[in-house]
């Protein structure tokens, strides 16, 4: 599989100003990163600075705000980054999956599967190191 590069739309959520951008998907990164100077034309705001562990890893220190993302009409509420210069800008896993995507590995591609959630209900039993939900229901 190669590369995969998105267009998406970021949004700030306060004043609805939007910007696009091309994203490298990177399913390795937990958060998105956008360049700061994209975040602040549309008034992204540093809601605080985390610690964040690179590929590398080195641990590297950067301001994160609250944005919407939106891809192929699927939106959804992200924490960004704002990377710095060198940074790359890339789609993180929270958004791919908010958005309800995932990545295809034999296509190289995002394809949209929804959202899951695993409901269970009845009573919980152990049997020696097994544990079975009775009564359990999927749903997608």
């Amino acid at each position: 599989m190669g590369r995969v590069v998105v267009d998406v739309e970021i949004i700030n959520p306060r004043n609805r100003r939007s910007i696009s951008v091309r994203l490298l998907v990177d399913t390795g990164s937990t958060l998105t990163w956008v360049r700061r100077r994209r975040l602040e034309e549309i008034g992204i705001e540093v809601r605080r600075r985390i610690k964040i562990r690179s590929i590398d890893g080195r641990m590297v220190e950067r301001d994160v705000g609250f944005a919407e993302i939106r891809y192929e009409g699927q939106e959804a509420p992200i924490i960004v980054v704002f990377a710095e210069e060198n940074d790359a800008e890339v789609l993180g896993l929270t958004a791919i999956e908010s958005l309800g995507y995932e990545v295809n590995p034999i296509s190289g591609r995002l394809e949209y599967v929804g959202h899951y959630a695993f409901l269970a209900t009845g009573n919980t039993a152990i049997w020696k190191e097994n544990i079975t939900i009775k009564d359990s229901i999927g749903i997608m």
